[in-house]
């Protein structure tokens, strides 16, 4: 008997590669923005230290008088 279905599709080999999990669309995201995730967090830490340092020195500022 014929060996797999009777209408084999015989570009099945070549369009394999569109199936691999590289080209998945999870995985062409991720490699968009390599370092993404890394800005982000750096990004964030700055902010926050911008702000405690400016509300640190409105507190200091507040007492003495303006010249």
């Amino acid at each position: 008997m014929a060996e797999g279905p009777l209408f084999r599709d015989p570009w099945a080999k070549r369009e394999a590669w569109r199936k691999h999990p590289v080209f998945s669309n999870r995985a062409m995201f991720k490699n968009i923005f390599p370092g993404f995730g890394i800005a982000v967090v750096a990004f964030s830490a700055y902010l926050v230290w911008d702000n405690v340092m400016q509300s640190s020195k409105a507190h200091t500022h507040e007492d003495k008088p303006h010249h």
